[in-house]
């Protein structure tokens, strides 16, 4: 690797990646916790251990279809010498416990019923003759025990062990154990295990809300004609996209023009549902960047919630962005550059860490890891710059997807992570260890 110098201070200094970053997240904070429904809490972050008041099983209960029975009463039991034993009854599942096994009986019983009084292991229904006296029970006539409510012999042609096929009460779970830790994740596991000890609502936080705004006059909306000059807006649906997969309530709000007085208003408009505003497009010198028109600080700014302070960023691709709270609710808004690849790359370092934030998550970044370089020539990084690479990872190694250019989005569609090239390096040599933020 070869290194260049480190940037220097001055009034139009370069922001690291980590001062920017930082700045970001010491503003935001995690949303209050509320009450949900256990399905409205899907994707939301815990604020509360959880301890279960019931055990799981509840209650001894059958694994298999078959016969509840005594161990010593199918003690030796064979194809020759099968244990014939009285049949005193059924248990379905949601069965009260009436009933009794004795010396020398069964009680038919289904998968989930409650163990009967007595019995003290099941006895599939393929190792018996089904009730019926034709012989073991196999393939499709595992089934066919005798009509429900029968009573009679059956012949069981297998010994059993104590315990056999029984769920033990408690074997999950146990009434007194920690079901969740506050900071879980609520996915449809976590969903299924607070549905089955019996709550009915949780404590979380909520999902973040989130409102995507890309700005120009250029964009059109997918579906339509293309006349000249014109592109189709993809930063709004991929930002919209990034932020559902982060965990947010994302609201899309394409292609506003290149105004500064309707992009005020739309983004006024949005508050009311966003606990994030992020912008694309219009945060850097052209005589058109609406975003910067539009939001930087002005007189009334303590009035009304501040503004949005533009600033260059030592990274590559991204270097113009924005951050600053908007309104009366100061409501965070993150303004990323316009091109495809710097939108997204900024996405992923500022603004992901941000809705995690906001979640009540503790680690709030992507995972990362080292992977050897297995490009055919040496990486270039410019000086000063902290640069993220598409490219795709596989068992330890690492290969570049595509050029360098922030508006190539066909190679960001292919890309499973980031190299990062560090500010002090402007050469990596294929055969390097590099660090990669890993995007799946």
């Amino acid at each position: 690797m070869s290194t260049a110098a480190t940037p220097t201070a001055g009034p139009d200094r370069l922001w690291s990646v980590d001062e920017h970053l930082e700045d970001v997240l010491t503003t935001v904070h995690p949303l209050e916790p509320i009450e949900l429904q256990l399905l409205d809490a899907q994707g939301c972050v815990l604020v509360e251990d959880v301890t279960v008041p019931v055990s799981l099983p509840p209650f001894d209960n059958s694994s298999m279809d078959g016969y509840a029975v005594r161990v010593a009463d199918v003690a030796g039991a064979s194809e020759e010498f099968p244990a014939a034993l009285e049949v005193v009854g059924d248990v379905a599942a949601g069965a009260g416990g009436e009933l009794r096994v004795g010396p020398g009986q069964a009680a038919r019983i289904m998968t989930g019923a409650p163990l009967p009084e007595g019995a003290e292991a099941v006895v599939p229904v393929e190792w018996t003759d089904g009730g019926l006296g034709e012989g073991p029970v196999t393939g499709m006539r595992a089934r066919s025990l005798a009509p429900e409510g029968a009573t009679g012999h059956v012949k069981v042609y297998r010994p059993a062990e104590a315990r056999a096929h029984v769920r033990a009460q408690g074997s999950d779970v146990k009434a007194g154990d920690r079901a969740l830790d506050a900071g879980t994740l609520l996915g449809p596991p976590q969903i299924g295990l607070l549905a089955a000890i019996g709550r009915a609502t949780v404590r979380v936080r909520p999902r973040p809300r989130v409102v995507v705004v890309s700005t120009g006059s250029e964009l059109v909306q997918p579906g339509t004609e293309l006349s000249t000059g014109q592109i189709y807006d993809s930063n709004s649906f991929a930002l919209t996209a990034a932020a559902r997969d982060a965990g947010a309530i994302a609201y899309r709000v394409g292609g506003v023009d290149d105004d500064a007085e309707t992009l005020r208003a739309t983004i006024e408009d949005q508050l009311i549902r966003a606990d994030l505003v992020v912008t694309t497009g219009g945060v850097s010198v052209g005589a058109y960047d609406v975003v910067k028109e539009a939001l930087s600080p002005t007189g009334d700014e303590d009035e009304e919630g501040g503004g949005i302070d533009f600033r260059k960023v030592a990274m590559q691709p991204g270097k113009p962005q924005g951050f600053g709270t908007i309104g009366r609710e100061h409501t965070p808004l993150l303004a990323l550059p316009g091109n495809p690849v710097s939108s997204y790359v900024s996405f992923e370092v500022f603004v992901r860490p941000a809705i995690r934030t906001l979640m009540g998550l503790p680690d709030v970044h992507r995972p990362r890891t080292t992977a050897t370089l297995t490009a055919g020539k040496p990486l270039t990084s410019p000086k000063d710059r902290r640069q993220f690479l598409r490219a795709r990872y596989s068992d330890g190694t690492v290969t570049p997807v595509g050029g360098a250019g922030s508006h190539l989005v066909a190679a960001l569609a292919h890309a499973d992570a980031l190299i990062v090239v560090p500010e002090d390096v402007t050469s990596v040599e294929p055969g390097t260890e590099v660090e990669v933020v890993l995007l799946r």
